[in-house]
């Protein structure tokens, strides 16, 4: 795992977190998704870098490496 994504029980409830800092990998991730683009973060929140933004990317690339999905039901629509 890269070092800039951490995980602490007493920080963020043991969320993946950049660097202990109170920013979880899932709300960068929601800001992206937004369309915030990475200059927009960096400009909100001085204390993060490119390489953090980067990081949070390659976190969740590597997260949705799986192999085989098992369904446990369906949801009638």
């Amino acid at each position: 795992m890269n070092d800039r994504i951490t995980m602490h029980a007493n920080i963020c409830h043991g969320k993946p977190c950049i660097r202990g800092l109170r920013y979880p990998v899932e709300n960068v991730l929601e800001w992206l998704a937004g369309g915030m683009s990475i200059e927009d973060i960096l400009a909100d929140y001085e204390d993060l870098e490119r390489e953090d933004i980067l990081a949070v990317l390659d976190f969740a690339a590597r997260l949705s490496h799986i192999n085989h999905i098992e369904t446990i039901g369906l949801i009638a629509a």
